[in-house]
C-alpha cells in the first residue's frame, strides 16, 4: 500500500496534468512496465514519429512529432527503466493559441506498472495513475442502540454513511392497560425486527464490497452484543468482524467516535497513525501551548533552529512547499507527516492553517 507521502506526490503530478488540454489529439501519454527494456520504448516512439508524419492538418502534426521528439530525448537520460516502470507524457502546454510549450513529464509512480500504452489525445491519459491513489483498505461500519442505527464506511481516511435507521422500538415505560409481560414482549419483537433491518441493510451494502478488510460494530450497553450473537449478520460477514466497541452515540457523529475507540485494530492504518498525531497536538496546544506552532510563519522558524520533532502538513499543500519542508526537516533528522484533509482532524488542522508542529523544547 502507498504511504501518505507518495499519494500526495502523485495526486499533485496528476493534478498538474489534467490542466493540460489540447485542442487537438496531440498530448502524448506512455506508460513502460516495470523490467521493460528502454531502448525498445525509444524504437517504438520513433516509428510512431515516422507515423505522425501522415496527419492531415499541419499544427497537430508539428506537435505531436515534436512532443515525440521531447519525450525520446528525455528517455535517452535513463540507463534503464525505473523498478516500478515509468509514465511519460509530452505537449503543448501553453495556454495562448499563437505560442507552442512543448514539455514533458515523467514519474515513477509508487506501485509496479503492467501495462505498455502509447496514447494520442486530447487530454492525457491518467487512469492507471489515478487507480494507485484509490484507497483499497476498505472497512465496514455499524453503530446501533434500540433508537436508531447507523451503516456506513471507512475508505481510507474518509468515513461514509451509507445508511440512517430509527427504530419502532417502544419506550421502557409501560403503555396504560398493558400487562408487563406483553409490553416486554412487544419491545422484543420490534427490537428483533429493528435488528433484522440493520441486518439486511448491512448484508446488502457490504456483501457487495468484497473489498472491505474488516468490520466494527459498536454501540452502548449490551444491544450490540445482542445484534453480533444474533443471525441478522451474514456468516461471511461475520468472519471479517474486527471489533465490538462500547460507543456514546449511534448518529452519524457515532461512525466517527467508532473509528477513534477502534484505534488497537486500526494501529496499522494511516487514519489511525494521523488522527492521533493531530489530537496530540491539539492536546499540546491547551496543556503545553510553548512547545507547539503553527502556520508557516511560525513552523518554518521553529524547524530552521532545530526544535521541531514533527511537522504535520495538511495533503492540499503543494508539493513543493512539502519538499522544501522535508530538505530542511532532513538536517534535524525531524518527522514529516502529511495529514489527509479528509478526516475531522485534517479539517481542523487545515482550518489552522494547514501546517503545525509539536516541538523538542520551547521556544517561546
Amino acid at each position: 500500500m502507498i504511504n501518505a507521502k507518495e499519494r500526495h506526490r502523485l495526486r499533485q503530478f496528476i493534478f498538474e496534468l489534467e490542466k493540460i488540454k489540447g485542442r487537438h489529439t496531440e498530448l502524448v501519454s506512455v506508460y513502460i512496465p516495470a523490467g521493460y527494456d528502454m531502448i525498445k520504448i525509444i524504437q517504438h516512439l520513433q516509428q510512431e514519429q515516422g507515423t505522425a508524419s501522415n496527419i492531415k492538418d499541419k499544427n497537430t502534426r508539428t506537435k505531436v512529432i515534436d512532443s515525440i521528439e521531447k519525450m525520446v530525448q528525455h528517455l535517452r537520460l535513463f540507463k534503464s527503466t525505473p523498478k516500478n516502470g515509468l509514465a511519460v507524457f509530452s505537449g503543448d502546454a501553453s495556454d495562448k493559441e499563437n505560442k507552442i510549450d512543448i514539455k514533458v513529464w515523467s514519474i515513477e509512480p509508487p506501485d509496479s506498472l503492467s501495462i505498455r500504452l502509447y496514447r494520442c489525445d486530447q487530454t492525457f491519459l491518467l487512469e492507471p495513475l489515478r487507480s494507485m491513489i484509490e484507497v483499497k483498505e476498505v472497512f465496514g461500519l455499524i453503530v446501533l442502540d434500540k433508537r436508531e442505527a447507523n451503516v456506513g464506511l471507512l475508505r481510507g481516511m474518509n468515513i461514509i454513511v451509507l445508511s440512517s435507521m430509527t427504530s419502532g422500538v417502544p419506550g421502557k415505560t409501560k403503555a396504560g392497560g398493558q400487562s408487563q409481560a406483553r409490553f416486554a414482549r412487544l419491545r422484543e419483537e420490534a427490537t428483533h425486527d429493528f435488528f433484522k433491518r440493520i441486518g439486511e441493510v448491512s448484508n446488502k451494502e457490504f456483501l457487495e464490497k468484497p473489498e472491505i478488510k474488516g468490520i466494527l460494530i459498536g454501540g452502548p450497553g449490551p444491544t450490540k452484543e445482542d445484534f453480533v450473537n444474533g443471525s441478522y449478520l451474514n456468516n461471511e460477514l461475520k468472519q471479517k468482524l474486527l471489533a465490538v466497541k462500547d460507543i456514546s452515540y449511534t448518529d452519524e457523529f457515532g461512525l466517527h467516535e467508532l473509528v477513534d475507540k477502534s484505534h488497537d485494530v486500526l494501529a496499522e492504518e494511516e487514519i489511525s497513525i494521523e488522527k492521533k498525531l493531530v489530537q496530540r497536538f491539539y492536546e499540546m496546544l491547551a496543556k503545553e501551548e510553548e512547545k507547539t506552532a503553527y502556520g508557516y510563519k511560525e513552523t518554518k522558524k521553529a524547524l530552521e533552529i532545530g526544535a521541531v520533532d514533527i511537522i504535520l502538513v495538511s495533503d492540499n499543500f503543494t508539493e513543493e512547499s512539502i519538499e522544501s519542508l522535508e530538505i530542511e526537516a532532513e538536517k534535524y533528522k525531524t518527522e514529516v507527516r502529511i495529514i489527509s484533509v479528509e478526516t475531522r482532524e485534517g479539517k481542523q488542522l487545515k482550518d489552522l492553517g494547514g501546517i503545525a508542529a509539536i516541538l523538542r523544547y520551547p521556544i517561546k
